[in-house]
C-alpha cells in the first residue's frame, strides 16, 4: 500500500508549499490554495450559467436580474465562509475572515477574473473526471488538516476531547475551500439563480438528500482520519476495539497511530475514488447492462436488414 500512498504524500508536500508571487509579500498561499480557489469560482460560474439557461428556456428573460459581481462574490464567500460564520461562535473562536483579508481577497480576485472571461467550459464528463481527483485532494486537506485542529486544540477540554464536536464541525465544514453549510445557505437563498433572492428548499433537505456524498463524506472522512491518527482519546480506544474484533492483538500501549501524512493520503485516495465514481454515475459513463442491451439491439437490427 505504501507504493500507492507515497506519491500522494509527495503531492501534498509539494502542493502545500507557498508559491510566488505571494511569498514576495510574506503571504503563505500554496498551490493547493490556488487550485481550490479556481475550482470553486469556476464551478460557481458554471452553475450560475446553467441556472440562467434553464430559467430562460422556461420563462424567457422575465424576472432575470442584471449580472452583478457583488452578488456573485457574495455567493462565493458564503460558500467559503458559511460554515465558519455559523459554527465559529458556537465553539468560541473568531472566524478566519475576520482575522485576515488575504484569502477573501484571493477569492474576490479569482472570481473577478473568471467572471470577466467571455466564456467558460461547460460541465462535462471530460472536465469533471480529472477535477474529481483534484476535489479529493482539496477535500482531504479540508477534512484532515483544517477541521480537526480547530476542535482538538480547543481551550475547553470537554470540546477538545469530544468526538461528537469533531464530527459536527466536519459536517458544517468550518474552514476555507469548501463548506457544506456554505452551499446549504447558497441553495436556500437561491444565490446562484439569475432571479432575485428567494427562499427554496436545499437539495440536502429534499427527498433522499441525506444520501448526498458531499454531506456524509465529511464526517466519515474526518472520523476515519481521527481514527487512524488517534486525534482524540475516544478514537484510540475505538481503534483498539476494531483491531481486537478483527482478531489482532493490542499491546499494553494500545494500537499504534498512523502517521498524519499517511492517514491524509488514505483519505485523499478514498475521496478521489468517491468523487470519480460519482462523476461516472452522474454522466452515465459506465452502465454495463445498458451497453449489453444496446449491443443486442444493434445485432438484431443488423440481422433484420440482412433478412
Amino acid at each position: 500500500m505504501s507504493f500507492l500512498l507515497s506519491p500522494l504524500e509527495g503531492v501534498f508536500r509539494y502542493s502545500l508549499q507557498p508559491v510566488a508571487p505571494f511569498t514576495w509579500f510574506g503571504l503563505s498561499i500554496s498551490t493547493l490554495d490556488l487550485v481550490a480557489t479556481v475550482r470553486l469560482c469556476l464551478i460557481l460560474r458554471q452553475l450560475r450559467e446553467q441556472l440562467y439557461l434553464k430559467h430562460v428556456s422556461v420563462n424567457g428573460v422575465k424576472g432575470v436580474e442584471q449580472k452583478s459581481f457583488v452578488k456573485s462574490l457574495t455567493a462565493t464567500l458564503t460558500v467559503v465562509y458559511g460554515g465558519e460564520a455559523v459554527v465559529g461562535p458556537l465553539l468560541g473562536f473568531t472566524p478566519s475572515f475576520v482575522v485576515s483579508g488575504v484569502v477573501p481577497a484571493l477569492y474576490a480576485g479569482t472570481q473577478a477574473l473568471i467572471d470577466a472571461l467571455p466564456v467558460v467550459p461547460d460541465i462535462t464528463a471530460e472536465l469533471e473526471l480529472p477535477l474529481s481527483i483534484v476535489d479529493g485532494f482539496t477535500r482531504a486537506y479540508l477534512l484532515c488538516n483544517l477541521i480537526p485542529p480547530a476542535v482538538t486544540t480547543h481551550a475547553v477540554p470537554a470540546i477538545a476531547s469530544s468526538p461528537w464536536t469533531l464530527l459536527l464541525a466536519s459536517l458544517s465544514s468550518l474552514s476555507q475551500i469548501t463548506a457544506n453549510t456554505g452551499f446549504f445557505l447558497v441553495n436556500m437563498f437561491s444565490l446562484l439563480a439569475p432571479t432575485p433572492f428567494a427562499l427554496s428548499t436545499p437539495p440536502e433537505l429534499q427527498s433522499y438528500g441525506w444520501t448526498t456524498a458531499d454531506l456524509w463524506c465529511a464526517p466519515v472522512i474526518t472520523g476515519l482520519y481521527a481514527l487512524l491518527t488517534h486525534a482524540q482519546p475516544f478514537w484510540a480506544d475505538v481503534h483498539g476495539i476494531i483491531v481486537q474484533l478483527l482478531g489482532g492483538s493490542v499491546g499494553a500501549k494500545g494500537v499504534e497511530a498512523l502517521d498524519p501524512e499517511t492517514a491524509r493520503a488514505v483519505c485523499a485516495l478514498l475521496l478521489a475514488s468517491l468523487f470519480t465514481g460519482r462523476t461516472v454515475k452522474n454522466f452515465g459513463l459506465w452502465n454495463p447492462f445498458e451497453n449489453v442491451h444496446t449491443k443486442v439491439e444493434a445485432a438484431e437490427g443488423k440481422k433484420a436488414k440482412v433478412q
